[in-house]
């Protein structure tokens, strides 16, 4: 039977490398290999194909169109499609590139979408290729994730991807393509820069916001709001300070430093261990009790699984539910215009666990309570 749509199926399989081993992304060769050699495992085929169960329903319908091995095929076969298999690759080399030589093969065959699993980079390839002319939708696998073109959970990009395809999901929106100098946040500075737009398919509770940057006035509640903190510490019981202008502001109460999109740890209000991973956070793990300090992505309400994943769903069970204190100014909450707060740990069970109702500081003996969803 003729198949009565085309997906193009684009998996960067070096996405996400450089999170869980705290190197703030995994743009480029070396930092791809430093990130293997600390011990990363690549995680984006896992998430391409939590996306890809999605569209179970819509085989004999649908035929996927993607690059061979590891940037789809993969992934595709995985799940029970027969796909297209274009192009050619150097298995385990793969490269910006390939990825935008992909896509705009993917567009001059007629794709009605292009489903692509990667980060910021990524997106930026994709844009590079297919521009505002086919439209997109991100697999979110990688670190950082500023880009407003990505689902908000490979379940959701799966789910949108097939509402879609079946007619089901009309609004096309151009989202935001952004990324930073990966480079310079490794020398402490962070800038964003936008680079261009992709079409998406929209639906509100389906696709991530656009990061935004924290309001001029948030100095004096994250001030408030780490006093809290800190008269609430516990001796000889490790705090994983996660990244976030609202978390500096308790290591800077306390008089020490904090990395830069990173994660710390602070035992008896000293400075044990600075920009950790998640192997040397479950070393830690074995001899202390903990409770990890976050606080949500501004304009996004991530909890986990953007830009923190050294705080991994292995780092989260071992620490416990109860042991997770949510920081955030109320300005932060109320952007998020009644979205709950998001987790996506890459566990499943580690992502239900979360789900519900969390306390979160506000304020200087000020609390609210707020929906955890994934």
């Amino acid at each position: 039977m003729a198949s009565d749509k085309r997906l193009g199926l684009v998996v960067n399989p070096k996405a996400g490398i450089g999170g869980s081993v705290g190197l703030k992304g995994s743009d480029g060769a070396a930092i791809q290999k430093q990130a293997l050699a600390l011990g990363a495992v690549p995680k984006a085929l896992n998430r391409a194909i939590e996306a890809i169960q999605f569209l179970a329903t819509l085989r004999g319908e649908l035929e996927i169109v993607t690059y061979p091995g590891e940037m789809g095929a993969n992934a595709a076969v995985a799940c029970g499609f027969e796909p297209v298999v274009i192009g050619a690759i150097t298995p385990g080399e793969t490269t910006a590139a390939d990825t935008s030589q992909a896509a705009g093969e993917m567009m001059g065959l007629g794709a009605d979408l292009v489903l692509f699993a990667g980060g910021d980079g990524t997106a930026r390839d994709i844009y590079r290729a297919v521009g505002t002319n086919v439209p997109v939708l991100g697999i979110p696998a990688g670190v950082k994730i500023h880009s407003a073109v990505y689902a908000t959970h490979p379940k959701s990009a799966g789910e949108l991807a097939a509402m879609y395809l079946r007619g089901q999901a009309t609004d096309l929106r151009e989202a935001e393509v952004m990324d930073i100098d990966e480079d310079a946040v490794r020398q402490g500075v962070v800038s964003a820069k936008l680079h261009g737009y992709l079409k998406i398919p929209f639906q509100r509770m389906l696709v991530q916001s656009l990061k935004s940057a924290s309001p001029p006035g948030e100095r004096l509640a994250a001030d408030a709001i780490a006093c809290a903190v800190i008269d609430e510490m516990a001796e000889d019981r490790l705090y994983i300070i996660g990244p976030g202008t609202t978390t500096r502001a308790i290591t800077s109460r306390l008089g020490l430093p904090k990395t830069l999109i990173g994660v710390d740890v602070v035992l008896n209000r000293q400075l044990l261990a600075a920009d950790v991973g998640e192997r040397r956070l479950l070393e830690l793990l074995e001899g202390h009790r903990a409770k990890i300090v976050i606080t949500p992505i501004g304009g996004q309400g991530y909890l986990f699984g953007r830009g923190n994943q050294q705080i991994s769903a292995e780092v989260i069970r071992r620490t416990g539910k109860e042991n997770i204190i949510v920081v955030s100014t109320l300005d932060k909450i109320v952007s998020l215009r009644g979205r709950p707060f998001l987790v996506d740990t890459g566990s499943h069970a580690v992502d239900e666990m979360l789900k519900g109702y969390t306390k979160v500081v506000t304020g200087y003996n000020q609390y609210t309570v707020y929906q955890v969803s994934n």
